[in-house]
């Protein structure tokens, strides 16, 4: 990011304090630019680019870069940081406001740990670890799906809309093998939390606001658990077990 586009892109994050500022760079017509964006994102310390700013900056040229403000925090990335950054495949600028220390991160093949991991909704949440693991224990790929904060609030569905297309299907609670997803009820009126269950009556899990942890699948997990979910690619892990 050049010094031009620096200031720009401060100026936008003094403006939008102590909210996330959130922008794209793009190439136009041989030069660099920078396109100021609307975050949608819920909090202040998270951001989220509008999809029409987003769309607007792509026809308006090629986008080279994202950029996102820390307010009141330390320049350096954030793990969801790093793994959406990887995602766009693009590099990342990051500025701390006010005391505009800049760093830049680029993808390097970063991926989050599967236990300890920070929330992030939409990024690093209860179905980013489902898909993780799924694609680091198993090699199998889920699909991703677009989901707002708080959705389950909003007369949306998504694990019961959803998993049917992501390969699941349902099966008995009292059969759990490892591998199966348990879907759970937590403050919702419908199925808003995930886990994958590992056997020896343990699970991983995201739980919004905390650190991904293992934690005994009893109690109170298995009184809000609604549905138990298994991916037919799991089979031939599970005949080897038998």
């Amino acid at each position: 990011m050049n010094e031009i586009n620096q200031s720009l892109a401060l100026a936008h994050a003094a403006k939008e304090f102590p909210r996330e500022a959130c922008g794209l760079l793009i190439v136009q017509k041989g030069r660099q630019v920078y396109c100021p964006c609307r975050n949608i994102g819920v909090g202040t310390d998270q951001f989220v680019i509008h999809p029409e700013d987003y769309v607007q900056a792509d026809r308006q040229g090629e986008i080279v870069g994202v950029f996102h403000s820390h307010p009141n925090l330390p320049a350096e990335p954030s793990q969801a940081d790093r793994v959406a950054c990887e995602a766009t495949g693009l590099p990342w600028f990051i500025v701390s406001f006010p005391a505009v220390q800049w760093v830049e991160i680029k993808p390097q093949g970063y991926v989050a740990p599967l236990v300890g991991r920070q929330w992030a909704h939409g990024v690093l949440d209860c179905y980013a670890l489902v898909r993780d693991w799924y694609a680091q224990e198993r090699g199998i790929e889920l699909p991703d799906f677009e989901r707002f904060d708080e959705w389950w609030k909003r007369g949306m569905s998504l694990y019961l809309d959803n998993f049917g297309s992501a390969g699941f299907h349902t099966t008995d609670l009292a059969d759990l093998q490892v591998g199966d997803v348990l879907l759970m009820q937590v403050a919702s009126p419908v199925p808003n939390h995930a886990a994958v269950y590992l056997g020896d009556g343990l699970i991983l899990h995201h739980l919004q606001g905390r650190l991904s942890s293992r934690d005994v699948y009893g109690g109170y997990w298995h009184k809000v658990t609604t549905h138990a979910l298994r991916h037919p690619h799991l089979y031939p892990y599970l005949q080897r077990s038998l």
